[in-house]
This record gives C-alpha cells, structure tokens and sequence, in this order.
C-alpha cells in the first residue's frame, strides 16, 4: 500500500541524508522517482547534507502544483513510483493535500522531510498539514545535542550571536561559524531554548 510518510526532526537529525540515502535505495532498487526541496542551504534545486552529499532536485516554489506536475510527468510516459520531499516545512498546506492526494489517486510512494516547530516553537504550515494527513510519521532517532549535552529538541535563531524569538518565520541561513551570515541556528534542549541561552553561554560559564 502506497503511504504518505513525514520523517521529523530537529536541525542536525539527519533529515536530509536520510532523503537521499532513501532516494538511492528506491532507485537501486529499479524504481522510479523525483525529489523536490525548498530553500536548501546548497541554493535553488539542489538537496544537501551536512555530511556533504548532494544532488539536483527540483525547487518546490509556492507556485508548484504536485498533482498536475505528476500528471503531465505521467501522461509524457513517465513512470512514477514515489517523491522525495526535503525541506517540506516550507511547503504551502495545499502542497502537502497534492501530495496526500497522490498516494491515493495514483498509489504512489511519499516520503517527505522536514522539520516541525521554527526557531520560536510555533508549527510550520506545511509540517501541521503533514502531522493531519500522514499515514505514518516518524521521528528521526539520531538526536542532535544541545551544548549542554541534553537532546536538543528546539531550533534557535541568532542574529548576530544574539538568540531571538521574534521575526519572519522563514529566514535562510546557515549553521556554519565560518559563513558570511548574521543569521545562523543552532539547536538547543527546551530548558535553554526557554532561557534564551545558547551555546555562547557555555563560553562564559
């Protein structure tokens, strides 16, 4: 039976190593599929790891229609068997319906990547719609640490060093200490998200 499957986690879990080693397997396996992302820190249409592996994919813009995309894929003698999804909280909730709709229209396989709360704790859109219409959600069992060595469950925004709880949702950035951003994340158990203590705090303990 085809299913609508949501891996979830935090920043640094693995998400997207997981997108790609499910990718590899599929189609070692003889089958045939496509992989999507959105806003991936490699830039536009393209799906990375932290570990370094990447490849192309198509970019998933507000404008994409999953279900018409499909079917002209289809309907040019395109075989399908499932999608990768990476970065899927960035999705529009009717994506995540087109995606639902798939599996049930045409038995196809989806396997989407993603995570569920932004830097304030708040639910991404398109995570919400996946935990409302997924057959299956799983989450990711390799825990990222915060730096106190607790699993780390919440995603921080800093600007600047400075961790803030306030602001756009979506704002790219990366976790590198070597990039040229003033805005990078780190993850960090609930207690220090709740205090606003990221790792620079260990620095001045």
């Amino acid at each position: 039976m085809a299913e609508l499957v949501y891996f979830s986690g935090t920043m640094d879990s693995g998400k997207s190593t997981l997108a790609l080693q499910t990718h590899h397997n599929h189609s070692s396996a003889g089958r045939r599929g496509l992989v999507f992302t959105r806003n991936d820190r490699a830039g536009k249409a393209r799906i990375s790891s932290r570990l370094g592996l990447e490849t192309v994919a198509i970019e998933a813009d507000d404008i994409l229609d999953f279900y018409t995309f499909v079917e002209k894929e289809i309907a040019a003698g395109n075989k399908l068997d499932y999608l990768i999804c990476d970065e899927v909280q960035f999705y529009q909730p009717i994506q995540i319906e087109q995606l639902a709709a798939l599996v049930d229209d045409f038995e196809m396989d989806i396997f989407t990547f993603g995570i569920t709360a932004d830097f304030r704790t708040a639910l991404f859109p398109g995570s919400k719609r996946l935990y409302e219409l997924a057959d299956r959600v799983n989450v990711l069992q390799v825990e990222a640490l915060c730096w106190c060595g607790k699993r780390a469950t919440h995603n921080a925004r800093l600007i600047n060093g400075q961790m803030v709880t306030e602001g756009e949702q979506v704002v790219v950035g990366d976790t590198s200490p070597q990039a040229p951003f003033t805005v990078t994340y780190e993850v960090l158990c609930r207690k220090h998200h709740m205090k606003k203590m990221p790792s620079s705090f260990a620095t001045k303990s």
